[in-house]
């Protein structure tokens, strides 16, 4: 899966919004209702490492693969960073995503979950 192909996937789960945030953070925030659940690095030299929130178990175990590792100031709430979205499983990357927007949503309220039916 490429970068612009992983960007339109993030962007058409329900509800999703792409924010660009400028200097400093320069990442752009995919989100549903406020609550992130993936974004990208837009500046050098991380440009276009993508980050996502996963469950305690995958963290442990995407830590353990090259070319992952935990996030930056993210790391300790299970949020992970890929280096190269391209060296990853299409079909793997697509359900860590899932997974990840899932919990975003499971965070929300009932009104904001009805909101988006």
């Amino acid at each position: 899966m490429t970068i612009d192909e992983l960007k339109d996937f993030c962007a058409a789960l329900p509800g999703a919004q792409a924010v660009l945030c400028g200097a400093p953070s320069n990442i752009l925030v995919y989100e549903v209702s406020g609550k992130k659940f993936a974004y990208f690095k837009t500046s050098m030299p991380e440009q276009w490492r993508f980050s996502m929130r996963v469950s305690a178990e995958r963290f442990v175990e995407l830590t353990d693969m090259p070319g992952v590792k935990p996030a930056r100031y993210m790391g300790r709430f299970h949020w992970v960073t890929i280096i190269d979205v391209a060296r990853f499983p299409a079909e793997y990357l697509a359900e860590l995503v899932q997974d990840s927007y899932a919990r975003s949503v499971a965070s929300l309220t009932r009104a904001q979950r009805a909101a988006l039916d």
